[in-house]
């Protein structure tokens, strides 16, 4: 799927989609998007979940899911990261066993730092929901917005053209053999160049996030690739 996407849409949009398929990844790793909207074994094992009230009625308000999708992430979180946190070596983990053919540690990297919204070194359930509910439920502003963090490394409200190289290097490197034709060296750089001169309108050597959004906004196939996992849960 990824390869073809890659063949047909470019550069720019197997960038958004990476990030949305590599998020769905850590749900599959983590054992979150296998359950049965009518299992009883699930509606038994629910029961077995226990929140505080307010921090759940909290969540359910602040994301798209509902409490019972609530309660199924919070049981898989819990089961596979029993501290209730996850670092960036876990991240670094499951990337590795998803691309086992190219080298995903930067990129695994870059998405934890965007999942890691409080920079404190590690996800928690909280910060990995409310991620999570944009990527796949968001708006398409909201979906944006988070891509634009991700791409904005130093957080400085900005994107450089170097920020851009060097997230589009890290899925060049994570993809490895599965990009076809076989790359050359100075690929990302070349396509980096094209796309960072369509973005940066008023050419003054960084993005915005008006200039991102505006963009990406008017890019079908990056427009068509914001819709592709909505149903995941």
């Amino acid at each position: 799927m990824l390869s073809a996407i890659w063949e047909t849409e470019g550069l720019q949009t197997v960038g958004i989609v990476v990030l949305v398929f590599a998020s769905i990844k850590l749900l599959h790793v983590l054992g979150l998007i296998s359950f049965s909207e009518d299992s009883v074994e699930d509606e038994l094992e629910l029961s077995a979940v226990r929140h505080r009230p307010e921090g759940l009625e909290q969540l359910e308000s602040q994301t798209r899911f509902s409490r019972k999708e609530l309660q199924i992430l919070y049981r898989g979180f819990k089961n596979e990261c029993p501290s209730g946190i996850v670092n960036e070596d876990t991240f670094k983990d499951i990337y590795s066993q998803f691309f086992p053919q190219g080298d995903a540690s930067t990129y695994a990297h870059f998405l934890f730092n965007a999942f890691d919204t409080d920079h404190n070194g590690s996800v928690s359930f909280e910060d990995f929901v409310m991620g999570l509910s944009i990527l796949l439920r968001g708006t398409v502003q909201e979906k944006l917005n988070w891509a634009f963090n991700l791409y904005d490394i130093n957080k400085d409200g900005y994107i450089t053209k170097e920020e851009m190289l060097d997230i589009m290097k890290a899925i060049y490197d994570m993809m490895g053999k599965c990009t076809y034709p076989v790359l050359k060296e100075e690929t990302p750089r070349q396509h980096v160049e094209v796309f960072f001169q369509k973005m940066d309108k008023n050419r003054d050597g960084v993005v915005t996030i008006d200039e991102f959004i505006d963009c990406c906004q008017n890019d079908e196939n990056i427009m068509r690739s914001m819709h592709l996992f909505e149903n995941v849960l």
